[in-house]
This record gives structure tokens, sequence and C-alpha cells, in this order.
């Protein structure tokens, strides 16, 4: 079975069009399509329905998408075992982390990592960390840096690094900054700024105020922790906040006997052969363990 086919294969399942799938690979459409054809002869079936601009997985798509992960994480790891018998900390480190540590925690230790291995080229991939989590599942990524999740996936291993401590936060005018001392109860009645609702920071909050009985007033939500707290700052609403953002923008509101916070740290498939690079990587990233 052709390798290059089946990586076209799942670009499109991936992506949902054969557009998509090209811009991935760096390939032309007529390229794709011709992989996808030849793929389709080889095993005598049709892979995807073709309706207009909506491309779908047949019956026997489904069933093949599986087995061509299965296949390609095979021959990965297989090359990394061969490549590995030479103790050399050397070839390409494929790093999914989410924007936020990505700015504020990784670039001291990438600056480490480079000049300790210049022989390995990393490539980085930002991403929210629910969609790092699935690169490292299906094995596009072979380490992520993300906040993690609260119930991890049993095929994946997660090491915690960073206690990030999360605070409630208003504008400096918000009456909610103003009044000293209020209570949850009084935090829900205002409008708040959230994290999307499919982020592991989003449910971390939401179960904080389920504990209470209580349901947080979301008016609005995105996943950039930059633009809820540029939000925030002008009295949009209020939110919550690593506290390594906090500066004169926004304030903290008081909330006697309430802490919050979330663990950052990496995550890799408990099935999958690591490469030297990604073992120097995480012994970098462990030495960091419970640092600020």
């Amino acid at each position: 079975m052709d390798l290059a086919n089946l990586s076209a294969f799942i670009a499109i399942a991936e992506t949902g069009s054969f557009s998509g799938a090209g811009e991935r690979l760096h390939l032309t459409q007529p390229a794709i399509s011709k992989r996808i054809a030849g793929l389709e002869q080889q095993l005598d079936v049709r892979l995807f329905d073709r309706l207009g601009r909506e491309v779908t997985l047949t019956e026997a798509g489904r069933a093949l998408l599986p087995r061509a992960y299965q296949i390609l994480n095979v021959l990965d790891d297989t090359r990394r075992a061969l490549t590995n018998l030479s103790g050399a900390v050397s070839g390409r480190l494929t790093l999914a982390t989410s924007h936020h540590i990505g700015l504020h925690r990784l670039p001291p230790l990438l600056r480490a990592f480079t000049r300790q291995y210049p022989a390995v080229a990393l490539d980085i991939e930002f991403l929210d960390s629910e969609a790092a989590y699935d690169e490292v599942l299906h094995g596009r990524a072979e380490i992520a840096v993300i906040t993690l999740a609260p119930e991890p996936h049993h095929l994946v291993r997660a090491v915690p690094v960073w206690a990030d401590a999360l605070d409630f936060v208003a504008s400096p005018e918000h009456p909610l900054a103003r009044d000293g001392t209020v209570s949850l109860a009084d935090v829900a009645r205002h409008p708040a700024v959230f994290p999307g609702g499919n982020t592991f920071t989003h449910h971390i909050v939401q179960r904080l105020f389920e504990s209470q009985g209580l349901a947080p007033n979301i008016a609005m939500s995105t996943n950039y922790l930059e633009t809820i707290k540029m939000m925030v700052s002008i009295g949009l609403a209020w939110s919550v906040l690593p506290r390594t953002m906090l500066d004169e923008q926004v304030a903290p509101i008081a909330l006697p006997g309430i802490q919050l916070s979330r663990q950052l740290g990496y995550i890799l498939h408990t099935e999958r052969t690591l490469s030297n690079a990604a073992r120097a990587f995480m012994a970098l990233l462990d030495s960091h363990a419970g640092s600020a």
C-alpha cells in the first residue's frame, strides 16, 4: 500500500476537502485526486462521497481511517527506534503547544534546548490545548506542552510541570473590583467573558460555579487569553486569567476562600516510541517542574 496515498487520504479526512489536503501536504489538488484514485483502485472501494463541495467518508473510508493512522504510526515508530540506536540527539522534533504557554513559559526552555542540541530541527505548531491534545493522540505531534485535561485520555501520559494560579479579574473601575470582598454569587450576576466552551480552563471554572449551585452569566467567549484580557480591561465583563498575566490593566476580584488553578505540562502517547530529541526535551521540562 502506497504510504503517500495513505497520507493524502488522512489529510482529506481531517481537513474535509481535497484543496485543504493539498495545502497541508504542499501538493496541487489534481495530485491529491490522483493519489486517492490510486488508493481507491488498489483497494477496489470508494473512500469518499463528493456532493458538490462536501467531501465525506464512505463506510469503507471510515473503516480505513483508524487503520491508516495505525500503519503510518507504526512506520514512524520504526524510524524513530532505528534512529535512536545511534544515541544522537538530532532530527526533527514535532512539538505542539498553546499560544499562552508558547508566549509565557516556553521561550527560555526552547532557547536552552536549541543551544544544547543544535542538530534538532524544531517543528512547533501553536494550537489551542485541546487541538494539541488531538495532535498527540493521532500521532501528528510527538509531544505537546499544554493546559492538562482534568481527565486525561487512557492512551495519554500527562506530566505536570507548572501549577498555574488563576484569578478572577475585572477592570479597575468595575464594581466587582471596587466593592472589596464579594461572593461567587455576586460575581455570577455580572456578565463574563469566558474561554471557549471546549477549553479545559472553561471546564475548570464552570465546575467551581456548579459546585456552589451557580451558573456564570457568560456574555462572550474566546479561546485567546490576550483577547479576554483586553475585553476585561475596557470594562466589558469579568473573567478568569492566569496570575502571570495580571498588570495595571486589570484588577483581581477579592473572593475569600476561593483558590483556582490549572496544571500546565506535557503529554505524550503511551504507545509511541519517542525520539532521542523528545526524551531530551522531556528531561528539560522535568527539570523545571514546580518552577514559578
